[in-house]
């Protein structure tokens, strides 16, 4: 490992050389890497995560680069988690990447959760939010949460030390589950806002330092750019 490479944050008291030799042996699933996934994966690949599982069955469209910034134009109708992969070994040669092109699915959650350290959602739809609650509740792993909408986002941590889980801070599965797909609009900074943010508690849980947000759910409007956190 070239700690050269970390020297920014090993310099940090709260990381240092222990902290960043625990983040090189770790292993994170990212399930989606659109929007938030663009950012956290990036984030997470030069802070020098040992192993990446990225997980997405799409492609890159073009209305997808206002937002997603891991990919170019050239590679419009080409498998997000090949670009990203290309794309993030570029950035740090030292880590590893696997793939997962069919994503998460009921299938395979236990073999991909069951091979890492910690999930971070990166997901538009509930169905799949409740997959990973399910399944890490099940394998005792912890997993971040993050969704956004619009101009508004949401974070929080899940089954981590309190064993928090999503169902007690949406406890509708049925009807959220029912609901029919909608494609919103989205301001294309608000997945780097809450990407940025979903890295940041990675990084904390993972070398060990600071207060997640287990148990408490961030909000921002980036309209009037007012956040709250909301203990439940």
């Amino acid at each position: 490992m070239d700690f050269q490479r970390y020297s920014r944050q090993t310099m940090l008291d709260e990381i240092g050389m222990e902290g960043q030799k625990r983040l090189s042996g770790s292993r994170v699933l990212i399930v989606g890497v659109g929007g938030l996934g663009s950012c956290v994966s990036t984030y997470l690949a030069g802070a020098g995560i040992g192993t990446l599982i990225l997980a997405d069955p799409d492609v890159v469209s073009l209305s997808n680069l206002q937002r997603q910034v891991l990919y170019c134009e050239n590679e419009v109708d080409r498998p997000k988690v090949e670009c990203a992969r290309q794309r993030l070994l570029s950035l740090n040669s030292e880590i590893t990447i696997h793939i997962e092109a069919e994503g998460i699915t009921p299938e395979n959650a236990d073999r991909l959760i069951s091979n890492c350290d910690l999930v971070i959602d990166c997901t538009d739809n509930f169905r799949t939010r409740y997959l990973i609650d399910d399944t890490c509740a099940s394998l005792h792993k912890p997993w971040i949460y993050g969704s956004i909408g619009e101009f508004c986002g949401q974070l929080s941590v899940f089954n981590h030390t309190l064993g928090r889980r999503y169902t007690e801070l949406y406890p509708d599965r049925s009807h959220l589950c029912s609901l029919k797909p909608k494609v919103n609009g989205v301001i294309g900074p608000l997945p780097g806002v809450i990407g940025s943010l979903e890295a940041n508690e990675a990084i904390k849980l993972l070398s060990g330092y600071g207060t997640t947000l287990e148990g408490r759910l961030f909000t921002i409007d980036t309209l009037s750019l007012q956040t709250m956190i909301i203990d439940f």
